[in-house]
């Protein structure tokens, strides 16, 4: 594993393709955020990604990283002010090592208000 996720078929394969610390932080948040809102998992760009009304979550493990990315993370800053921006639109990531304390609670409240955001504002994804 580099710079990019386990190449994996399924969520499921995603999650045993993995070890250690970042197997267990991906399962507590991968749970967290099916338990927020219903979400539809799948695997893009080798990325666990969550979808609801457009590309809403996404989990990347890497060698020595694990990211929490959100298509609208910079929204999600005064509930989470370790998420960075990233990019030009409104993705934002939260970058997490070994040592990063994270609460499958904080998890589930940020899954549930990017769900919320993509009802309310629509697919993220559809640039107009």
């Amino acid at each position: 594993m580099a710079m990019m996720g386990p190449a994996a078929e399924s969520p499921d394969a995603y999650i045993a393709a993995l070890s250690g610390w970042q197997r267990e932080r991906c399962e507590m948040m991968r749970a967290a955020i099916l338990r927020a809102a219903p979400f539809e998992e799948t695997i893009k760009w080798t990325n666990l990604v969550f979808l609801g009304n457009g590309p809403c979550i996404l989990i990347r493990a890497e060698e020595y990283r694990v990211l929490l990315g959100f298509w609208r993370g910079k929204r999600l800053r005064d509930l989470e002010p370790r998420i960075k921006a990233s990019g030009k639109y409104e993705l934002g990531n939260l970058v997490m090592v070994e040592a990063t304390e994270m609460s499958p609670e904080t998890v589930e409240t940020l899954a549930a208000e990017a769900f919320r955001l993509n009802a309310e504002l629509g697919n993220p994804a559809a640039r107009t």
